[in-house]
């Protein structure tokens, strides 16, 4: 089934909607009933994704199973440790998943962020690499702010924080992606390449 593209402002909602009503919730209320209105705003943003375009991607569709899952074991246990240590636990997952896969010979980056770019084996390889490194940078952060900061902080920091900052470094990136991108063929050229294949072989 063929992907619809999404609006870009419908994908920054679906993903900066939950962190929204994460902070709000946790600035009129406390942290578990914040985790509480999380969960519930991931699953509604996955349900709207996949309304609109008949596709969740797949950091989203991680990402959701996540924060369900810490998000459970923070209300039934009433430790706010576990939806702290979450984002630890996703950035950490993906820098695993990019850097193993580098170790056998495969760069997971285009399915993890559910975008096609056509470039050479070594912008893949680089691209890859600097994205991982970013990931693990992003886990580390995380672990250095709730466990010095407030929990208003890190809460803070997440909701208005880590969109930035990933927005930021993609930004970055994209001298990267230009110098590596491979120039799709044109349809022009190529129905030029058929007339010279049938021209040589008369």
């Amino acid at each position: 089934m063929d992907k619809t593209q999404p609006h870009p402002l419908f994908k920054l909602a679906t993903e900066l909607g939950p962190l929204l009503v994460f902070f709000i919730a946790n600035a009129k209320f406390h942290l578990f009933v914040a985790t509480a209105a999380f969960m519930v705003a991931i699953v509604a943003a996955m349900a709207a994704s996949y309304v609109v375009t008949r596709h969740v991607p797949l950091m989203a569709l991680v990402t959701g199973v996540v924060v369900l899952v810490f998000g459970t074991l923070t209300l039934v246990l009433h430790d706010e440790t576990f939806i702290k240590v979450k984002p630890t636990i996703i950035y950490g997952l993906f820098a695993l998943v990019l850097g193993g896969g580098l170790l056998f010979g495969r760069s997971f980056i285009a399915i993890l962020f559910d975008q096609v770019f056509n470039l050479t084996p070594k912008g893949w390889r680089i691209l890859t690499v600097r994205w991982a490194l970013f990931f693990l940078c992003m886990a580390v952060l995380n672990e250095v702010i709730w466990r010095t900061q407030t929990t208003d902080f890190w809460v803070g920091f997440k909701a208005f924080g880590v969109i930035p900052l990933t927005m930021a470094f993609a930004i970055i990136q994209m001298p990267l992606i230009k110098r590596f991108q491979l120039e799709p063929v044109s349809l022009e050229a190529s129905d030029a390449a058929e007339g010279n294949v049938g021209n040589n072989s008369n």
